[in-house]
């Protein structure tokens, strides 16, 4: 089961702990000593700013795949760190992402050196909503390149009650042309649905050439004899340039096209425990202009994904802190292992 680390930080405590999950979580990646150092030095420096600037937030650390290679081996592992807050923003992120600028009383570092250092890094703010930053720490001279078609996939995942597992597990596969994104939310949370989330990723591997309704026919038999999941499953085909979906259960759908967005339907059922005989599959378009949005019922279903035209064609694991971000607050907290995957257009590819 993937582990994930949530770490509030409300005081300088919670700097130490954010460091030492950083170095719990490059250990998983099999980084080497230096890469280790480089995340912990971003994680360190992200806390200190969430205190510095935003009176706190929390931080969000997992291990996520680069997009998968082209021969089908195992994917190179990063250290994916996501400083989410709620305070005042940034009034002009490109200033602080330069080098030489610096936060007082913080290690001097700053948001350039942790972006120079990191392998992927993107900073999102709303004056008066707050900031996301997110850096990715890979092996040395790796990047995150986007997939085939220029296809981009990214995720959070935040676990309920700072849980080590999340019930949740979100994969991106490949199969020739085709590009498939997927969310597994294990019934109720902890180690058992965690265990039927992580079924549903291993099932996914080597069965990405399945369109949406075959794969959740093939699930439905992985997960037996686990407590079953919420399973929703989109397929890009760059081939033909087409979108299928299809999901059962509840997990939350969104299509950004034709400049808002459109909710796709999931059927009712559990995938491992009860599966109705005849499976809906939507067709739609897909072009450079889309972007695919899935998450957990964490979320409240009914509330949109944000809009921002800066937001929609950024890092898709920003889009996706984003939103997190913007369900919830410390007066509304998550009542469910929540977590959103985006698929979209890298910038350039086609745009």
């Amino acid at each position: 089961m993937p582990r994930v680390w949530d770490v509030p930080v409300h005081d300088s405590t919670r700097v130490r702990d954010a460091r030492v999950a950083a170095e719990h979580a490059a250990t998983l990646a099999g980084l080497d000593e230096a890469r280790t150092a480089a995340a912990a030095l971003v994680a360190t420096e992200l806390a200190t700013n969430l205190l510095k600037h935003a009176r706190g937030g929390r931080l969000l650390l997992d291990v996520v795949p680069e997009p998968e290679p082209a021969d089908g081996g195992d994917p190179t592992r990063f250290v994916q760190i996501a400083a989410i807050d709620h305070g005042p923003g940034i009034p002009d992120v490109t200033t602080a992402l330069s080098d030489g600028f610096t936060t007082a009383h913080s290690l001097g570092a700053g948001l350039g050196t942790c972006r120079r250092v990191a392998s992927a890094f993107a900073v999102h703010s709303t004056p008066g909503r707050g900031t996301v930053a997110l850096a990715r720490i890979g092996p040395a001279g790796r990047g995150t390149a986007p997939g085939p078609g220029g296809l981009r996939a990214g995720g959070v995942n935040l676990p309920f009650g700072g849980a080590e597992h999340s019930g949740d597990a979100w994969a991106r596969g490949r199969a020739g042309d085709r590009v498939t994104l997927m969310l597994a939310d294990g019934l109720g949370h902890g180690s058992q649905a965690a265990h039927a989330s992580t079924a549903a990723v291993k099932a996914l591997r080597g069965s990405a050439h399945l369109d949406p309704a075959e794969l959740l026919r093939h699930l439905d038999t992985a997960l037996r004899g686990t407590r079953g999941a919420a399973v929703a499953v989109a397929q890009v085909d760059t081939g033909t340039g087409m979108l299928r979906f299809a999901g059962l259960g509840n997990v939350g759908a969104w299509l950004w096209e034709e400049d808002a967005w459109h909710a796709l339907l999931s059927r009712p059922g559990i995938v491992g425990v009860h599966r109705p005989r005849t499976l809906h599959q939507d067709l739609r378009r897909w072009g450079a202009d889309r972007v695919l949005l899935l998450h957990s019922d964490g979320l409240p279903s009914r509330q949109k994904p944000p809009s921002a035209p800066d937001l929609l064609f950024t890092d898709p694991a920003v889009m996706a802190a984003v939103t997190l971000r913007d369900s919830g607050s410390a007066a509304r907290p998550a009542r469910d292992d929540t977590t959103v995957a985006v698929l979209t257009q890298a910038a350039g590819e086609g745009r």
